[in-house]
């Protein structure tokens, strides 16, 4: 019989002691919680009732391998060493249970929801197709089901960094379903039930992931390993306080009410932050008492590894409550609240109170995944700034200033009264819209984000790739070079406004959560990319003559003004069944509110082109005052032989014209 390859044993072992934790938790969380009584409707019997958050628990672990292993990839292991390989190998292999268990989940999932019982017949197959294909909840779990089966084979195929990285963020695409079909996610707070819950997934999946790929790459060099270990510290450290964060806002929104805290439900929740609360003392323990000594004393190393088994199963046995959680009923009723209204019954949320001009400075809806995406932004930048000043270099107080302004902008963009009216209000959209394509990047632009990171972040010499080196590798990329060319950045940037308003891509981005946060993300990349072209700092493509920048940005700003004259002039409203049918009593009318809106595309949108057009303009003087000193320090250093031999030149032509 042949010995177990040491991939095989470690991965293997890992994942026993995740799942043995992890059962372990569901079977208590069940019993705690009441989700292993009978269902009064429809039960599908023991099997289901048991299988099933055994089976989603299992394949929530699997999907954590997956993604957590090719993210440690990315960020830890270096491409000259047989260490990729194996957390390739790894990755496949968690996509693979992911996969496996995910189909029994789907299937007992079917059974679960229509209480029939597994059988063999035609009927039966068409049943659990018309479930995978017709009913929302069977959709999102098919599509988290393929996203598994097609990592295990790309995992297989691809193994190098850019695929390990690449791999990852596609892991991520089978999380959305995940958040999208939660308990929490069903709640009136729709927006921040899903961002929270989506959050959490990947931080829990990058913390826990990230933990099997350590200990299945293990080397046996102490000086690369401790290395390995800092880096996985890192990473387990950034997740922590993303999975804090988000757990604590999806608890508030299962919970509602602080005496609900000692429920079933609630007592769930205790138990998972106790583990939270353990897992961070063990994060925090090893990451400033044993790193830094475990290089040189092998008692430490020694330590490390069996904290490290410790923490599986704390990990595991966290999973396992969150899956438990999962099956319980929240004691907050998500329709407790809920008044049937014309506006209650598009959004999920009642019509807010009429929008004064005070409004504007004190209505808030918290988007936590921007909330936390602008915070972590600002924090990276001000750790390169301290870096750069603790060695005693200088870096610009109006690029930071300017970087943190633009962040500041967008929370308040996506978290305050912009987010609160415009499901509501056209003209509160597209004042969002301008703000986002043309105001968020006109600050973000000068920050030039990524030369302080190439100048504040250590270069790696170990082949791995951290974040200064995969910054530099998107910015040399074939596609980063054609999507921030002036040319296409400014057609992107126009054309934008008619594909996305005269689309089915409006309603999409407008109805479903998915689609308006996807509206944030192209607003903001498309109006960067734009900013970036005509003023940018940071490397990119070869800039255009400051001529060639004036026509472009004049072209677009007579594309806006075109746009937002249809808009005014129009007599229709764009969703009428959305915008028209709110049952609003305040304001304009719709049609009213929609010519406002053109009017601010037109109006305001102007505003930050006018003021991006002074900066081209500035800097073309600059350009121009410099090239004047550099040609007259040239001068200098030849002893004006410049000068001299014009002269000469000219009086040679005066010569000749004096012979003819």
């Amino acid at each position: 019989m042949s010995k177990p390859t040491p991939l095989f044993s470690r991965a293997s072992a890992a994942f026993g002691l995740l799942v043995l934790a992890s059962v372990a938790a569901v079977v208590v969380g069940m019993l705690v919680g009441g989700a292993a009584a009978p269902t009064k409707l429809a039960d599908a019997g023991d099997l289901v009732r048991w299988g099933l958050p055994l089976a989603k628990g299992v394949t929530n672990l699997g999907t954590a391998v997956a993604i957590g292993s090719l993210a440690f990839a990315a960020f830890a292991l270096s491409a000259k060493t047989p260490q990729l390989g194996k957390a390739m190998n790894l990755a496949a292999f968690g996509a693979g249970i992911w996969t496996i268990f995910g189909a029994i989940s789907f299937l007992f999932t079917y059974l679960s929801v229509t209480g029939s019982a597994f059988s063999t017949s035609d009927v039966f197959g068409q049943g659990l197709w018309l479930f995978a294909t017709d009913i929302e909840l069977g959709r999102y779990l098919a599509m988290n089901l393929i996203v598994g089966a097609l990592l295990t084979m790309f995992a297989l195929a691809f193994q190098n960094l850019t695929a390990a990285l690449l791999l990852a963020a596609f892991g991520l695409v089978g999380l959305v379903p995940i958040a999208l079909t939660g308990h929490a996610a069903g709640a009136a707070n729709h927006a921040m039930a899903v961002n929270s819950i989506g959050l959490h997934l990947v931080a829990v999946c990058i913390w826990v992931g990230g933990l099997v790929a350590l200990v299945v790459v293990r080397d046996s060099d102490p000086e690369r390993q401790t290395n390995l270990v800092k880096r996985y510290s890192t990473l387990a450290l950034i997740s922590f306080l993303i999975v804090a964060i988000s757990g604590i806002a999806v608890a508030i929104i299962s919970l509602g009410k602080i005496e609900n805290l000692f429920t079933p439900y609630g007592w769930l929740v205790m138990l998972k932050v106790g583990a939270l609360l353990l897992l961070g003392a063990i994060g925090g323990h090893y990451r400033f008492r044993l790193i830094n000594k475990m290089a040189t004393l092998p008692a430490k190393a020694k330590e490390f590894w069996l904290i490290v088994v410790g923490e599986l199963l704390v990990m595991g046995a966290a999973v396992g409550l969150g899956t438990a959680l999962s099956r319980t009923a929240p004691p907050a009723d998500p329709l407790e609240n809920f008044v049937p209204t014309p506006a209650s019954i598009l959004t999920g949320e009642q019509l807010p109170s009429e929008l004064l001009p005070s409004t504007w400075f004190t209505a808030w809806k918290i988007d936590l995944l921007w909330l936390v995406i602008s915070l972590g932004a600002i924090a990276i930048y001000l750790i390169g700034v301290w870096r750069l000043h603790r060695r005693g270099d200088k870096w610009p107080v109006i690029r930071t200033l300017s970087w943190l302004g633009g962040w500041l902008f967008l929370i308040y963009i996506t978290c305050g009264t912009p987010n609160v009216y415009e499901q509501y209000l056209f003209s509160v959209h597209m004042t969002a819209h301008m703000m986002l394509t043309m105001g968020v990047p006109l600050l973000l632009v000068p920050g030039a984000p990524v030369t302080l990171l190439m100048r504040a972040a250590k270069k790696r010499k170990d082949g791995s790739m951290g974040l200064r080196e995969w910054a530099l590798w998107a910015v040399h990329t074939k596609w980063a070079q054609l999507v921030s060319n002036p040319i296409f950045a400014g057609v992107n940037f126009a054309a934008s406004l008619v594909v996305f308003y005269f689309t089915p891509i409006f309603s999409w981005a407008t109805r479903e959560h998915v689609g308006h946060e996807w509206m944030v993300i192209h607003f903001i990349i498309t109006g960067y990319l734009f900013v970036q072209a005509l003023v940018g700092i940071d490397p990119g493509p070869k800039q255009l003559p400051y001529t060639i920048r004036l026509m472009l940005l004049i072209g677009t700003l007579a594309f806006h003004a075109f746009f937002g004259l249809s808009l005014m002039s129009g007599s229709g409203l764009l969703l009428a069944d959305w915008y028209g049918a709110m049952g609003r009593t305040w304001g304009v009318d719709p049609l009213s509110d929609q010519q406002n809106g053109g009017a601010i595309a037109w109006g305001i949108g102007e505003l930050p082109a006018a003021v991006l057009t002074m900066i081209v303009c500035v800097q073309w003087f600059k350009s121009g005052t410099r090239e004047a000193k550099r040609l007259d320090r040239a001068s200098d250093r030849s002893g004006n032989k410049d000068i001299e031999d014009y002269n000469a030149y000219l009086e040679r032509l005066a010569k000749l014209e004096e012979r003819r």
